[in-house]
């Protein structure tokens, strides 16, 4: 009897010991996700509509542009740089604790101006595809419709939401950072209407599994 028992204990024993090996291969696994591969982020405002809008959740490929040690967040290899139109998460310049999502307008080199609510790059007018505007009243009193010109410094992105009307953007704090800059915007995987009504209007199906760009 004593045996089984025993037998019976080293059994539950191996079987804990198991499930804690899964659990944490499982977590270490999550984390290495997190931290070189993709990140989940949901939308809290307006400013990127109507490419996303409030309660969309995303995944961010922070595999893009190159590999980050999260430890002394510093890249140790870069891939790419972050070209025109990418839509990017990065930490906030003005409140490190916060994430912001925005789309590059202008990379390092070119000159941005806005005359009118019209982008004009490098002296060009920007055939602005995503952008959109709300509001038909042009004013001069804040760099919303009227901005620049400004030289995008290296190593550093100008980003506007596309929401260009109600964008708190690089028209009002400055340049973002190559090295804040933790992602590409890659693909919804959820959507939540908490304004709708009706339960069954509150989720987005046809946005789930929408490729962002």
């Amino acid at each position: 009897m004593s045996k089984k028992i025993a037998l019976t204990a080293d059994r539950k024993g191996g079987m804990i010991r198991e499930y804690a090996e899964s659990i944490i291969i499982a977590i270490l696994i999550a984390l290495f996700i997190r931290a070189f591969i993709v990140q989940a982020f949901k939308i809290p405002s307006g400013s990127m509509e109507p490419t996303l809008l409030i309660g969309d959740h995303l995944l961010v490929n922070k595999f893009a542009y190159g590999i980050k040690l999260p430890l002394v967040d510093q890249k140790v290899l870069v891939f790419n740089e972050p070209e025109r139109e990418d839509i990017i998460v990065f930490i906030f310049p003005k409140d490190k604790s916060k994430d912001f999502i925005k789309r590059v307008v202008g990379v390092p080199g070119d000159t941005v101006e806005i005359r009118r609510k019209k982008i004009y790059i490098n002296g060009k007018i920007w055939h602005d595809s995503h952008g959109v505007y709300r509001d038909s009243e042009v004013t001069s009193l804040v760099p919303r419709d009227n901005f620049g010109p400004v030289v995008v410094p290296p190593d550093q992105v100008f980003v506007m939401g596309d929401n260009r009307d109600h964008s708190y953007d690089s028209r009002f704090w400055g340049f973002v950072p190559f090295d804040q800059i933790k992602g590409k915007a890659w693909i919804l995987y959820w959507s939540w209407d908490s304004a709708s009504k009706k339960l069954i209007d509150k989720v987005r199906f046809k946005r789930i599994g929408k490729l962002l760009h």
